[in-house]
This record gives C-alpha cells, structure tokens and sequence, in this order.
C-alpha cells in the first residue's frame, strides 16, 4: 500500500530533464528530483523511496532515509525555531514541524526531542507531536512473558527507565535490569519480563538464557585472570559499577558469580571476587 510518509517500492514511468516521475497510485505521478534518481534508472525499473511534502505541500519522493516514518517514534534534533513551532532534522532536505501546540515541553534549538510522527488530519501534512501519550494505546497490553518486543527509549524515572513498546504501549525496565547505557530514543530490542495486575509493563534487554549467563561467567572468568585473580566486585556493589566494569547488568552478575562460586571456580567474598 501506497502512504505518505512511508518507504515504498514506486515504478519510473516517464524521465525528464529534472528527474523521473514515479507512479504513486491514488497520489498521481511524483517527482524524484534528478540528485536522487540512481545511475541507470530506465523506464519500467522500481526504485525504493520515501514519499513526503514539498515546500508547496506537492507529494514528492526521496530516496534519502527519514530517521523516523509516519507512525514511528523518535529522537530528533531542533535545527531551528520559528513563528509556527520548531523545525526538526529528520535526515531530510525538509525539516519536519513540531507546532507549539503539539509540543509537551519547549523546544530548545540544538536540543533533541522525543517525538511521534503522523500526518495531520487538517492539513494532511506530515508534523511531529511531543505529546506521545495521544498516540499510544490505552487498551491492555496482550503480551506475554518472553515476547521479543521493540523499544524506544521514552526517559529516565526513580525506578528505571520508560520504553514505548512496540510503537503501542509504555513500560518499564527496572534499574536492575539496565546492562548498558540508555539515552532517550534509543532503539533496541527487549523482552516481556512481566505483565502486572495494574496493566502496567515490567521490561528487560535480555532474558537471560543459559547461553547469555555463559557468556558472562566466561567474561567474569577472564577478568579475573587478567586482574591477577582479583576483582572489588560482590553483590553489594553498584549496578553502575558492575556495568562499568564488566559491561553486564547486576543481576546477570550476580547469577554468573553464583553459578561459578557453585562450580568451585571463584570465592565471594566481602572485598570482592578471589579465583578458587
């Protein structure tokens, strides 16, 4: 299916002087300006592009690569500000609105925002809007314990950090589980930890598999040799340490020491980590 503000495959129907015309369907036949159209291009060829607005609100292809389509969230940077809202980079030529009214906090030029892109439905334009709650669903979540989901990091809170899932719901990863350094609209992958009788989300970035947990004994292993045999490490250090140090979450590090401590290769004690 055809939309604005989507990746689609488009057929070259005509070339002229300034590029080719593409056809798009119930959108007519649309521009793909010369500086975009690949070398060889023939009648009849299908070329991938992205379908948006020109400054004269006129459908026209790129075959640049937007960092965020319609229905998807993103972190992008102001680039500017103006009588309308702020102007956003979005990896086009265009920049993409954030009207003041679509925006939750101030946009701050040089600064990145946290965004959902859509098309308006007064205008048909595609905008941003920093109201992300609008756009999630309200229903309860159907998920289920292990589902390999996508996330995109929504911000840092007291218990960890907020993740929109799926382009659909938020949820949360517990400081505890948190193995890596998280910005706000990163996107990465994570798994269904638990759904909680409030209808809320319980998140984790792995989950923990006996090839993940083998993973980090033998990392945890080599450290140790390479330290000499010892590491200021237990399992009353801080998970921000633990990361620093052997790049894995405490609670994976604390059922890697606890399987080698079984297996009599490593001592815990209250200083650290000895090998046996």
């Amino acid at each position: 299916m055809i939309q604005l503000g989507k990746t689609c495959r488009l057929a070259v129907v005509k070339q002229v002087s300034f590029g080719v015309y593409l056809n798009a369907g119930d959108y007519g036949q649309v521009l793909l300006p010369n500086k975009f159209v690949p070398a060889g291009t023939e009648v009849g060829q299908e070329l991938t592009v992205f379908l948006y607005l020109d400054s004269e609100d006129t459908p026209i292809a790129t075959t640049q690569k937007p960092l965020a389509e319609v229905g998807e969230f993103a972190s992008l940077k102001v680039v500017s500000i103006s009588g309308v809202g702020a102007f956003l980079d979005w990896g086009l030529d265009k920049d993409l609105l954030l009207p003041f009214a679509e925006q939750k906090r101030p946009a701050e030029e040089g600064k990145y925002q946290l965004v959902y892109v859509h098309i308006n439905r007064a205008d048909e334009r595609i905008v941003a809007s920093g109201k992300l709650d609008k756009f999630l669903d309200k229903t309860p979540a159907r998920y289920r314990q292990g589902d390999e989901v996508s996330l995109v990091i929504g911000g840092r809170t007291e218990l960890g950090y907020k993740a929109i899932v799926n382009n659909s719901h938020w949820g949360l990863i517990h400081h505890s589980d948190v193995f890596k350094p998280l910005r706000t609209g990163l996107k990465l992958k994570g798994f269904i930890k638990q759904l909680r009788h409030d209808g809320k989300i319980d998140l984790v970035l792995n989950k923990g598999t006996k090839d993940e947990l083998d993973a980090h004994a033998i990392h945890i292993l080599k450290k140790l040799n390479a330290a000499g045999g010892f590491l200021p490490l237990c399992d009353k250090t801080d998970a921000d340490v633990i990361y620093a140090e052997l790049g894995m979450s405490k609670k994976a590090f604390k059922k890697s020491i606890g399987g080698l401590f079984k297996q009599g290769k490593l001592r815990i004690e209250d200083d650290g980590l000895y090998l046996s």
